[in-house]
């Protein structure tokens, strides 16, 4: 089964394509002050490892604008300057070399402080996300709707394109969201009947790894259903790098992207002669820097472990103190349960290399 993407316009962040049928990228943002120049570089190349394609970072003042010009050097992927209130903010990160912005027109002020903003990212065609949260709704939306409503948050977004688009600004991504995902997908719907600018999707302040990783699979499920983004953010109470980590895998499940890995490991049952849980967990967490697209199993027991490790890339099914690794549908060879997770990481990783 395939999802089919609504059709949108094509907007390019940095290096990376938007829309337009390119592969939905995968976001997070820092976690770091901006303005501690080597905690978010650091930062930001543990999520070029993780795989992120998008980062954006908070430009609370001139400080951390000043810092941009440091940053941007020393990472891989295109840096976005989220702004907000001050316009003079947007204008100088620009010019430190920022790849987007991210702001909320209502927020910035004057029409001739907008135009400002918009008058340089035109010249150096920098993108400008649009962005409304189901907490940033201006107050005399919500009179009208009683409450932040999928209907009030379109009317509140689409109030804030018309601004820039009155300038004649077209480079264009939008985001709107909610902390629930039936406002948040009801949204996006009603937007797609509106706007064929790129959609940026996720389930804000999702809530914490485990919780916020189940809402947000939840919820993108439904989003990616209706081909209703073209970049994802999962927001975690969580280092970033997770974030980008649990994105590559809600869209490896569903087929729309091919990076990373996909872990398979049984849920244990009476018939399992080892203690696969902590077996599966340490593997887990000794490949999961592996970018490359790939099938990996971990199996308890004689029933269904031989087959599914045989379906994997690289598989392991487990008897009474061994295991027997598979390796592209063939036996590879038969290895102590001491030596289990060294020698099944040695051959992932082998794969890997040769990828």
């Amino acid at each position: 089964m395939e999802f089919k993407r609504r059709q949108t316009q094509q907007i390019k962040v940095g290096n990376v394509l938007i829309g337009g049928g390119a592969p939905i990228a995968v976001q997070s943002m820092t976690k770091t002050d901006t303005r501690d120049t080597q905690a978010t570089v650091e930062q930001i190349q543990r999520l070029e490892e993780a795989g992120c394609e998008l980062v954006r970072v908070a430009v609370p003042d001139q400080e951390a604008v000043e810092s941009l010009e440091k940053i941007i050097p020393r990472v891989n992927i295109p840096v976005i300057a989220d702004i907000h209130f001050d316009h003079r903010l947007a204008v100088e990160s620009i010019k430190k070399g920022v790849s987007g912005l991210r702001i909320n027109p209502g927020n910035i002020g004057s029409k001739q402080r907008i135009q400002q903003i918009v008058r340089q990212a035109k010249a150096g065609q920098i993108p400008i996300r649009i962005g409304v949260n189901s907490g940033s709704v201006e107050r005399e939306i919500l009179e009208k709707h009683g409450q932040a409503s999928p209907k009030a948050m379109v009317e509140s977004v689409l109030k804030n394109i018309r601004i820039v688009e009155d300038m004649d600004f077209h480079l264009i991504k939008v985001s709107i969201k909610a902390s629930d995902i039936l406002r948040t997908w009801e949204s996006l719907k009603l937007l797609a009947q509106e706007v064929d600018y790129p959609f940026h999707a996720g389930i804000t302040e999702a809530g914490t790894l485990y919780s916020g990783s189940v809402k947000s699979s939840a919820g993108l499920a439904l989003i990616l259903r209706d081909g209703l983004a073209d970049t994802i953010r999962i927001s975690l109470t969580a280092p970033p790098e997770l974030e980008v980590r649990t994105a590559f895998l809600i869209l490896s499940s569903l087929g729309l992207r091919k990076k990373g890995l996909n872990f398979i490991s049984c849920p244990v049952c009476g018939r399992c002669r080892v203690e696969l849980s902590p077996i599966a967990q340490e593997i887990e967490k000794r490949i999961q820097s592996v970018n490359q697209p790939m099938t990996v199993a971990v199996m308890g027991c004689e029933v269904n472990g031989p087959g599914e490790a045989r379906e994997a890339d690289i598989g392991m099914a487990c008897g009474k103190d061994f295991g027997l690794i598979f390796k592209h549908g063939k036996p590879l060879r038969r290895v102590r349960q001491e030596d289990m997770v060294d020698e099944f990481v040695k051959e992932v990783k082998k794969i890997a290399d040769s990828s």
